[in-house]
C-alpha cells in the first residue's frame, strides 16, 4: 500500500473527529525530511493548512538556510509560510534553562499564540497544530523517560492527539526509513541538521549511540518496544481508571480544598504508589512521596508543600490545599513566619521581650503569651464546634454564640478567621483573644499580632 493511502486511512481511523470541509491545520516545519514529507502527506489527504518554521539562530549560516528552504518550500504548495526569529540561547541564560528546554518552550507558545489567533480570525472553523514526530522519536522518548525514571505514562511514547492542546500527530504510524524511502520516491527535498550527527543533545545519544548497540543484540529491538509501549498504552488507561475510582471513594472537596481521612489514606493497596497519584497534580515531586507518606503519623499541625500546594495533617484529616489565597482554609505559620497574606488581608507577626511604651485598644491588635504556644500555628476560618475562652472569662463559649453576641450579619460572620496553637484558639482575628494566652507577670516573650486590610 502506498504510503499516501496509508497515511489516509490511518488519520481518518485514529483522527476521525478532524476532517477536511471544517478544519485549518498549522504545520510545524523544520525543513528536515520528516516534516517536509509531512507536508506532502498533508497536501495528498486535502487538508487546508499553513506552515510554522521558527528560526533559533542556534547555527548561524545553517539556520538562515533552513528558513529560506522552509519560505520556498510554502510557496511550491501555494501555501502560507509563518516564520519567526528568536534569540534561543539569551532566552535560555535568562530563564536558567537548556537550549532544548528553551526552544521548546519558545516554539509551543507561538504555536499557541497563531491558533488563538485563528480562534479568533475564523471562530467557524476547528484548529490543530500539526507535527511531525514519527515511530523512532516515540521510541526514543520512551527510553528517555524509562532512564529518568517514570510513571507507567511514560512508558507510552508520544500522544497521539492531545485535544486540550489541539496537537495531531500522525507520522507516530510510520517509521524514519519509510519516511526516507516516500522523499526519495516522490523527489522531495529537504535540508540536514548537522547537530543531528552530534550526541551533545540527550535524544541525539539516544539515536546515534545507544539503539545502535542494542541493536546488535536485539535485531528486532524498535520493533519490540513499539509493541511495548502499545501494551503499556492499554495499562495506562486500565491503571488511571482504578486510580479515578479509588480516590473518588477517598477524597472529599470542601469549599476548594481537597480532604482525605487519614486512615484511609494509610489503608489503600500500595501506599507509595497511590501517595504519588494524589500529590501529582498539585505541584508536589516524586522525590517528596515519602515525606508525605511521613506526614501522615505527623503531629497536628505538620505539613509540607509544593511551589503550589500545601499539605496539612489536621487531626484525623490530610487537607490539600492551596498556598495562602482567597480559597486557602487552613494556613500554617511557623515560627519565624512574619507576615501572612489571606482572605481578609495581611497578619502580622512579632516576637517581643516586652510590651510596646504605647498599647493600642484596637481590636486589630493582640498580645499574646508565648510561653504555651506551640508552634505551627494554623490561620483558618472558622467553623461550627469551635470555642475559647473570651479575654476576661474562665469559662469557654461557642465562638459561633460569640458572634451571635456581636451582632455581626451573616457575611461577617463568614469572614471571621481565628488563629490557633495545637487545637487551642488564641485570637478571632480582629475580635477577641483567648483568656488562657493573656499576658501575666510571668510573661517572658510575647507575641504582637496585628491584622490589616489589603
Amino acid at each position: 500500500m502506498p504510503l499516501s493511502t496509508h497515511f489516509i486511512r490511518h488519520w481518518q481511523q485514529q483522527f476521525p473527529q478532524v476532517n477536511k470541509a471544517d478544519t485549518r491545520l498549522l504545520l510545524a516545519v523544520s525543513g528536515g525530511v520528516d516534516s517536509s514529507v509531512l507536508v506532502d502527506l498533508v497536501r495528498s489527504a486535502g487538508f487546508a493548512f499553513s506552515i510554522a518554521h521558527m528560526n533559533f539562530r542556534l547555527r548561524g549560516q545553517e539556520s538562515e538556510r533552513d528558513e529560506i528552504f522552509v519560505r520556498t518550500l510554502a510557496g511550491s504548495y501555494g501555501c502560507e509560510a509563518l516564520v519567526k526569529q528568536v534569540d534561543s540561547a539569551g532566552f535560555a541564560e535568562a530563564n536558567g534553562l537548556s537550549i532544548q528546554e528553551a526552544a521548546r518552550m519558545l516554539r509551543y507558545n507561538w504555536f499557541r499564540e497563531i491558533l488563538d489567533a485563528w480562534k479568533v480570525q475564523h471562530p467557524g472553523l476547528n484548529h490543530y497544530l500539526v507535527t511531525a514526530h514519527h515511530a523512532d522519536d516515540a521510541i526514543e522518548t520512551m527510553l528517555m523517560h524509562f532512564f529518568r525514571g517514570t510513571g507507567i505514562a511514560g512508558m507510552t511514547g508520544i500522544p497521539a492527539f492531545q485535544k486540550e492542546r489541539q496537537i495531531i500527530r500522525p507520522l507516530l504510524a510510520f517509521r524514519k526509513t519509510e519516511l526516507l524511502a516516500y522523499a526519495g520516491e516522490h523527489r522531495i527535498a529537504f535540508v540536514e541538521d548537522s547537530s543531528n550527527a552530534k550526541d551533545d543533545y540527550t535524544r541525539n545519544f539516544f539515536r546515534n549511540q545507544l539503539l545502535p548497540q542494542l541493536r546488535q543484540v536485539f535485531p528486532q529491538v524498535e520493533s519490540n518496544l513499539l509493541h511495548d509501549m502499545e501494551r503499556f498504552s492499554g495499562v495506562a488507561v486500565i491503571y488511571q481508571a482504578a486510580i479515578a475510582q479509588q480516590l473518588k471513594k477517598m477524597v472529599e472537596q470542601r469549599n476548594g480544598e481537597w480532604h482525605i481521612p487519614v486512615l484511609k489514606w494509610k489503608k489503600v493497596l500500595h501506599l507509595p504508589t497511590l501517595t504519588w497519584e494524589i500529590i501529582k497534580p498539585y505541584g508536589f515531586h516524586a522525590t517528596q512521596t515519602p515525606e508525605v507518606i511521613r506526614l501522615l503519623d505527623a503531629a497536628n499541625g505538620s505539613y509540607i508543600q509544593s511551589s503550589t500546594h500545601r499539605i496539612i495533617r489536621n487531626r484525623s484529616w490530610m487537607i490539600i490545599t492551596t498556598l495562602a489565597t482567597e480559597t486557602a482554609g487552613h494556613i500554617p505559620i511557623g515560627d519565624t513566619a512574619d507576615t501572612v497574606r489571606f482572605d481578609n488581608g495581611l497578619l502580622r507577626i512579632r516576637h517581643l521581650s516586652s510590651l510596646p511604651a504605647v498599647v493600642s485598644a484596637d481590636a486589630s491588635e493582640a498580645f499574646i503569651d508565648e510561653r504555651d504556644i506551640v508552634y505551627p500555628l494554623v490561620l483558618r476560618k472558622w467553623k461550627q464546634g469551635d470555642y475559647f475562652y473570651p479575654l476576661g472569662m474562665q469559662k469557654k463559649k461557642k465562638i459561633s454564640r460569640f458572634l451571635i453576641d456581636l451582632k455581626l450579619s451573616k457575611t461577617e460572620k463568614e469572614k471571621t478567621w481565628v488563629l490557633e496553637s495545637d487545637k487551642k484558639i488564641l485570637w478571632i482575628v480582629g475580635r477577641r483573644i483567648d483568656n488562657r494566652f493573656r499576658l501575666s507577670d510571668r510573661t517572658q516573650t510575647l507575641l504582637h499580632i496585628t491584622v490589616t486590610a489589603r
